[in-house]
C-alpha cells in the first residue's frame, strides 16, 4: 500500500543554482574578496604570524614563512571548490582571515562553509560575523536550498558559532577522518532554505549600528535572536 512506502515531497519549481561567481560580497562591516595570493597573502600571513593556534584544527599548516603562505594561497585558488574569500574588517582596516564555500553540490542544492581561519583580531569582531551572514546570504539568494557548516567536534569555538549564528545541531560523525595525524570526529550543522527568512531578519537587528554602543559592544546578543530558528541545539554547549 502506498503508505507503507513514504516518499519525499516534490520539489516544486527548483532548478540547480549557480556554483560561486566570485562576487564580491560587500556589508557594513566586512568586504570579502575572491582570495588572490598577490593581492591577500604577503597581509593576511602578517595577520596570522605567530598565531599557530588558529592551525588547530585545519588540515594545512601553520606557515611560518610568507613565501610558504603565498605558495600555498596560489595553489588553492583557481580550482573552483573550494572557493575561497579574504575577510577585510572595516572597522580595522585591514584583512584579517579566510573563509571558503566547499562541496559545492549545485544538483543537492547544498553548499557548505568552511576552512574559516580568522587571526585573533578578526575573531569576535562585527566583522567576523557579517562575514559568515554575507556567505549564507549569497548562498540562499542564488536558490541553494542548504547551507552547512561543518567542524572537528573537538573545537568548541566552531561548534558555538554555528549555533550562535542559528545553525541547527545535527549531530557528530564519528572517526569522520585523519587530520594531521589525528582523529577527528566531525559535528554537523545546517541551515535550509526555509530557515533563512527569519534568521536574516536576526542578523539584520544584530548588524543594526542601533545594537552597539560607542566601544562595539552589542546591546542584543545574536544567540538570542537566533534561538528560536534553531530546530535542535548542540547539547555540549
Amino acid at each position: 500500500m502506498a503508505e507503507d512506502r513514504p516518499i519525499g515531497a516534490p520539489v516544486d519549481g527548483w532548478s540547480p543554482p549557480p556554483a560561486p561567481t566570485g562576487a564580491v560580497l560587500d556589508g557594513r562591516y566586512a568586504r570579502l574578496e575572491p582570495l588572490q595570493a598577490e593581492t591577500h597573502a604577503a597581509l593576511l600571513f602578517r595577520a596570522y604570524e605567530g598565531q599557530d593556534a588558529v592551525w588547530d584544527y585545519l588540515p594545512y599548516g601553520p606557515f611560518h614563512s610568507a613565501a610558504a603562505y603565498h605558495r600555498w594561497v596560489k595553489g588553492i585558488t583557481g580550482a573552483g571548490d573550494p572557493f575561497f574569500y579574504a575577510i577585510y574588517d572595516k572597522d580595522r582596516g585591514a584583512w584579517g582571515g579566510v573563509a571558503s564555500y566547499l562541496r559545492i553540490k549545485p544538483e543537492a542544492g547544498s553548499i557548505e562553509i568552511g576552512h574559516i581561519n580568522l587571526a585573533p583580531q578578526l575573531q569576535g569582531t562585527r566583522a567576523a560575523t557579517e562575514a559568515m551572514v554575507l556567505m549564507m546570504q549569497w548562498a540562499f539568494a542564488n536558490g541553494y536550498r542548504r547551507f552547512e557548516w561543518k567542524c572537528d567536534a573537538l573545537n568548541r569555538p566552531s561548534r558555538r558559532a554555528a549555533e550562535r549564528l542559528g545553525l541547527s545541531y545535527e549531530g557528530v560523525f564519528r572517526q569522520h577522518s585523519v587530520i594531521k595525524g589525528r582523529n577527528r570526529d566531525t559535528a554537523w550543522f545546517a541551515a535550509i532554505d526555509s530557515d533563512w527568512p527569519a534568521l536574516a531578519a536576526a542578523y539584520e537587528v544584530w548588524l543594526a549600528p542601533g545594537n552597539f554602543d560607542a566601544r562595539g559592544a552589542q546591546v542584543e546578543r545574536l544567540s538570542d535572536l537566533t534561538r528560536l530558528v534553531r530546530v535542535s541545539s548542540d547539547p555540549s554547549l
